[in-house]
């Protein structure tokens, strides 16, 4: 469990109906196998010491008997191991009827909770509102306690919450007071049968609940051999994780992964909206072992997490290339300056902007010819990338412009007594400087507004120049990441019937991202790549989500990236990155506090007003004496 991660696993034991003895056997396999794979919480569905179809005969006295025999069985065999496991089993008590969750660890049965809601069968009874001792012949006095929650002895925030199916129906779910108490992690003992939609609706309802409450849940449902008189089971085991689904298993096939409880209690600090009670006090029982062990990751990581899966990307850059359109016309709408003025290099950042304001004044219904594309080659532009944003201005129709800029910036070299051979950040940033003041001009001249193409992972690592392409009239780039900006690019380049366009942009898309402020080589190619100085965007936008949307500290980050990109980086250049992307991230944080309007696109933005805000002067010392801590 270092690093916060909690294994955790879902099952559905091959049962057979009301024969107890079978059941507890396939149970403890089970238990077994999760064992060996390390798992420290285990959940299996409703009522499988005896199967969850068994209606009429629940109300047997042997048959009851028969289950509390197989729970005591079953806890035995968790003796000696470091596992919560929750299992589903009827439970008599004072001529009531419940299902409950018997909580289990290392050889006791820790308490029973009750299922709430009532069964659709009419079998069973709602849950006592108050705790209560129960006593068995095969287990003695044990808490019948509703809404428990199980937390760890050794590991602070890890608490285990047993939750029901049946209660999402419920007006008053039990959810919220249990995540507002500080369960982490619903343990869901599901009495489902398989429907044609049924995995879908399942699925879409743990997706919004474990995002919603920022929460993992863990669900088992009844699966083969279970009674087909009137259903059919299929074993649907899920685990999510705010919202991501981490691991599925059917027919069979159980649903394991590793939960990380770090970034879920990240994102209960930043909700701000649960309020806990105290009458959950006497309702929080211990488990777990004082020491703290190892957990293999197995769980998928996307190595671009922001870019979705294919399944979703064509809605996804449909709607990013919306959203920058609409801002963009909104801003015309509301100004009166109807041309866009824009900055193209034939690098994908401007390319995408000429794209998105293109489409808004189609949208305006007004001319394209409205849209002022500037290229300004100077030390650093090869003919590869002034050939392309040639192409993409006149195949779009914009009115093109070609302002070569070196002889103005030789001039200012002059004034400032700058050498034209020291390429120094002096002789970037005038270039840089020079091409905002330009475009600004051009603006006011034609009465438009400058449409700026810095990204988010530019703004995220400073990689632009304070009042050069830092600033703009208004930036469409700043809700997207660098991986957002080539995927839009690439899915346009895709589905349009331009050839010559498309052609263009897939070129675009293959050549290497750089401002091109520093001279080429006498063969014309190009010499400056981003990716050279400021690490591969691949990683830039892997750390961004990690580091400063999921809370991930640099020691687990590393791990993290590690199992990622094995076979890529090794640990020393991912190290290096990292140290790199910390630093930067501190110290260019200035050019963020003055940036330029533009629209949030996915819950993210360094807008100093509704977005990522830190000072401008703060220290990344904690951050950097971590990472070089690491052994290489």
């Amino acid at each position: 469990m270092r690093d916060g991660f909690v294994k955790v696993k879902a099952a559905a034991p091959e049962i057979k109906v009301a024969d107890t003895e079978h059941n507890s056997e396939k149970i403890i396999e089970i238990i077994e196998r999760a064992d060996s794979d390390g798992v420290k919480v285990l959940v299996l569905p409703e009522l499988c010491t005896t199967g969850a179809s068994c209606r009429e005969l629940y109300y047997q006295k042997h048959l009851l008997s028969a289950s509390d025999k197989a729970l005591q069985k079953i806890a035995g065999a968790t003796a000696g191991r470091d596992m919560l496991v929750f299992i589903g089993a009827p439970l008599a008590h004072e001529g009531k009827l419940y299902s409950a969750a018997a909580a289990i660890y290392d050889g006791k049965i820790l308490a029973f909770v009750p299922k709430e809601s009532a069964s659709n069968d009419g079998v069973f009874d709602v849950a006592p509102e108050f705790e209560t001792q129960i006593y068995s012949e095969s287990f003695s006095w044990v808490s019948l306690l509703p809404r428990a929650i199980f937390s760890h002895k050794a590991v602070s925030g890890l608490n285990v919450a047993p939750i029901f199916s049946a209660d999402r129906q419920a007006a008053l779910s039990p959810l919220y007071e249990l995540c507002a108490n500080g369960a982490l992690i619903l343990a869901e003992l599901s009495d489902e049968p398989m429907r044609i939609c049924s995995k879908n609706q399942t699925s879409a309802y743990l997706r919004a609940e474990s995002e919603k409450y920022s929460a993992a849940i863990v669900s088992a449902a009844p699966g083969e051999g279970e009674s087909t008189t009137d259903y059919v089971y299929s074993g649907l085991s899920l685990i999510y994780e705010a919202g991501e689904q981490l691991s599925c298993g059917e027919f069979g096939a159980s649903a394991m992964s590793e939960i990380d409880i770090d970034y879920l209690i990240d994102r209960r600090r930043r909700m701000k909206t649960f309020k806990s009670t105290d009458s959950f006090d006497d309702r929080r029982i211990e488990w777990g072992s004082s020491e703290v062990g190892e957990c293999r990751l197995t769980r998928e990581y996307k190595k671009l997490p922001f870019v979705p899966e294919k399944d979703e990307l064509e809605e996804f850059c449909e709607r990013a290339m919306l959203i920058q359109a609409m801002g963009v016309k909104k801003r015309m709408e509301y100004t009166g300056l109807y041309k866009p003025v824009i900055g193209v290099s034939g690098g994908v950042d401007s390319t995408l902007v000429v794209l998105s304001c293109a489409k808004a004044l189609d949208m305006l219904g007004m001319p394209r010819e409205n849209l002022i594309a500037v290229t300004m080659p100077c030390f650093g532009t090869t003919e590869r990338t002034k050939s392309n944003a040639v192409i993409i201005a006149e195949q779009l129709g914009a009115t093109l412009r070609v302002i070569p800029i070196d002889e103005s910036v030789k001039a200012h070299f002059k004034i400032i007594d700058h050498s034209l051979y020291d390429y120094s950040v002096v002789f970037e940033n005038v270039q840089a400087r020079e091409r905002t003041m330009a475009l600004l001009n051009i603006a006011n001249k034609v009465g438009g507004i400058h449409v700026g193409t810095k990204d988010l992972s530019e703004q995220a690592d400073g990689w632009c120049t304070f009042n050069g392409d830092q600033i703009s009239n208004y930036d469409i780039n700043a809700g997207l990441t660098k991986t957002m900006v080539q995927a839009v690019v690439r899915h346009y380049a895709e589905k349009t019937a331009d050839k010559i366009l498309s052609d263009a942009l897939f070129d675009i898309l293959d050549t290497p991202v750089t401002p091109e402020l520093l001279p080429i080589s006498e063969r014309g190619e190009l010499l400056q790549k981003s990716e050279d100085s400021v690490g591969p965007y691949s990683l830039q936008d892997f750390f961004l989500y990690h580091m400063l949307m999921r809370g991930t500290e640099p020691k687990k980050l590393i791990r993290i990236s590690e199992y990622v990109f094995k076979g890529e980086y090794d640990r020393k250049t991912l190290v290096k990155w990292l140290l790199s992307y910390s630093r930067r991230l501190f110290i260019q944080q200035f050019k963020r506090s003055t940036t330029a309007d533009g629209p949030e696109q996915m819950g993210f933005t360094f807008s100093p007003r509704t977005g990522y805000k830190m000072p401008s002067d703060a220290e990344s010392t904690l951050w950097l004496k971590a990472l070089d801590e690491i052994k290489l």
